[in-house]
């Protein structure tokens, strides 16, 4: 039996990354992105290179999940590991992603080429990538996985620009905690990106890479993952992705002078950077790397746990807040409409 041609790339990383490029690069020079696709905006005006229907059912399963696209809690892998575990989540990805593939076809309108080789993008995947490869092998398809790399104060300040602030705490100081939370977030997203690609075929790329030469990167993924979309590549298809890929997408080139987070964060930050840095290079994806990961991930983890523990009397305020703003919400029934008439009437005559 002949091996299957099939390929799924999964483009991961947090979001600001590069990994609308990466993929918009392989898009252009011939795997397909499943149709229809998230429209372009101001964030992103060269587009996402994202499946509506991949993005949708992210959305969905986080929102079950309780858990957010960038969430700086170890715990949340852990609760999305139960919706992966799901016989019926995994058959619906299943049932969408086989007709993705379709063979070589002739119809009114002339010869229809064959779909071997998809791309599938978005900052939500890397939650859900046992769910993702477990629907590539029920497909009979060999998955990969290219995660972008970008330095985490560039990532947070394009957040910041780009993206508008979630619920935060301002501080005494004016500024609000959506550094510090942005920042965790990203070291928890990348280094547990990182652990969970380890059994597969993977890349890593990094952005500044890819922008100021893509050929040296991309044309690498292509031999290293296979990838005859990109061996392949007609002078048209490469003149397309120069077109698409400008140096000047780099809009944000923020430092840590900018970005005001504790100390210790900055240097987990910092290790989770230069380690995973090391995976681009040449060779460099090696288990004395790997090593060096894991030991930044359980720090990462004690450094969070401290931090809850700390917390924790913020923690049972908000809960206790926002029980009682669920409560102030409720639409009162008519037995609660009365009790209030009484108590405004008693009030009233001064009882």
């Amino acid at each position: 039996m002949s091996e299957s041609r099939r390929r799924v790339v999964f483009v991961v990383g947090s979001g600001r990354s590069g990994t609308s490029t990466v993929a918009g690069a392989l898009q252009a020079l011939g795997m397909h992105v499943p149709q229809p696709e998230v429209r372009a905006d101001e964030t992103n005006p060269k587009g996402f290179a994202e499946s509506r229907w991949v993005v949708d059912l992210h959305h969905e399963l986080l929102q079950r999940c309780h858990v957010q696209v960038s969430d700086a809690r170890p715990s949340a892998w852990y609760e999305t590991g139960k919706a992966i575990a799901s016989g019926i989540t995994r058959a619906r990805l299943t049932e969408w992603m086989g007709p993705q593939f379709k063979e070589a076809q002739v119809t009114e309108l002339g010869e229809e080429p064959a779909i071997d080789e998809l791309v599938i993008k978005d900052p939500r995947l890397a939650w859900f990538l046992g769910l993702w490869k477990s629907a590539a092998l029920r497909c009979d398809a060999q998955a990969a996985h290219v995660t972008m790399l970008r330095h985490v104060t560039e990532v947070v300040g394009s957040k910041k620009r780009y993206y508008a602030p979630g619920p935060s705490v301002i501080s005494r100081r004016g500024s609000a905690f959506s550094e510090v939370q942005r920042t965790a977030a990203w070291v928890n997203m990348m280094l547990h990106t990182e652990r969970a690609t380890r059994d597969g075929k993977r890349a890593f790329v990094r952005y500044d890479d890819l922008l100021s030469d893509w050929t040296v990167p991309v044309f690498r993924l292509g031999q290293e993952l296979d990838l005859e979309a990109v061996k392949a590549a007609s002078a048209n298809d490469i003149r397309k992705v120069h077109q698409f890929i400008d140096p000047d997408l780099k809009r944000v080139q923020t430092t840590w002078d900018e970005i005001e987070v504790p100390a210790r964060l900055r240097e987990l930050a910092e290790e989770t950077w230069r380690g995973l840095s090391k995976l681009a290079e040449p060779g460099g994806d090696t288990p004395d790397v790997h090593a060096l990961l894991d030991e930044v991930r359980e720090a990462y983890i004690a450094f969070y746990d401290e931090a809850e523990a700390v917390a924790q009397s913020s923690v049972v305020a908000a809960r206790r807040e926002g029980r009682q703003q669920a409560l102030d919400e409720r639409p009162p029934t008519p037995e609660g409409f009365g009790v209030r008439a009484r108590r405004k009437i008693r009030r009233t005559l001064g009882q």
